[in-house]
């Protein structure tokens, strides 16, 4: 069958960024609204938290892996233009989709909660207590290097079993967040932290300090681009696409 068209493609990129979005940082939500258990991030919501993330990126992926790639997250659309695999008009309107999908997230959660959901923080990720500015950066870069590795292990690697890419990308993510999550919210995609970043600044809110949102640009890009490159050379993977 012919690929869908970038239109097509770009709007399931953002469907699939705001399911992703809406349902992980969702779940950040309920806990805070419901429950006030991330005041000290306890054991059980970090594990549901972490389910919750690594569930909606399987269900894109299946959903949405045959018409886009799934990529839901500009760091992975960026690694593979670095690699040479994605064209450069793509991958800028896949990184923009991603970004619209993630605002839209965090809307439906303020639609849904109003400023409950603002209150609460919209999901947002900031470092943990005692977490400096550059080791929030380098624990993003290590988490993301690994959800990468397992990007390109089980879906960018044609040799790879079939049908197993969303089983173990999403529980890469859930197992990043249980390690990661209260030291820097385990973000590993900007537009994950973009989405609730400008929510609590359109809505708002308080939560919002855009001088650390940088961490969730370098970190999970960095991580990445190199997951990416480190792959190929151990694979031996030197698969190209044209510009």
């Amino acid at each position: 069958m012919p690929q869908p068209s970038l239109m097509k493609r770009a709007i399931a990129e953002l469907i699939g960024t705001w399911l992703l979005v809406f349902f992980g940082t969702g779940s950040v939500v309920t806990m805070v609204v419901f429950f006030e258990s991330l005041d000290a991030v306890n054991q059980a919501a970090l594990l549901l938290i972490g389910i919750s993330f690594g569930v909606a990126v399987l269900v894109a992926i299946y959903v949405f892996g045959h018409i886009s790639g799934t990529h839901i997250n500009p760091a992975v659309s960026i690694a593979l233009w670095a690699t040479g695999r994605f064209p450069t008009k793509d991958m800028v309107s896949y990184v923009i989709a991603q970004l619209i999908g993630a605002f839209l997230a965090s809307t439906t959660l303020y639609a849904l909660w109003g400023s409950r959901a603002v209150d609460a923080g919209l999901g947002i990720t900031l470092p943990g207590d005692g977490v400096s500015y550059i080791q929030a950066i380098f624990i993003e870069i290590v988490l993301t290097f690994m959800l990468g590795l397992a990007i390109w292990g089980s879906a960018v690697d044609s040799r790879a079993p079939g049908g197993f890419a969303g089983i173990a990308i999403g529980l890469v993510v859930a197992v990043d967040i249980w390690v990661g999550g209260p030291l820097t919210g385990a973000s590993m995609n900007p537009a994950r932290s973009f989405g609730p970043f400008l929510g609590e600044s359109a809505f708002g809110g308080s939560a919002a300090d855009w001088a650390k949102f940088p961490i969730y640009i370098i970190g999970p890009i960095v991580g990445l681009v190199l997951a990416g490159f480190v792959y190929d050379y151990i694979a031996g993977l030197k698969e190209k696409v044209g510009e």
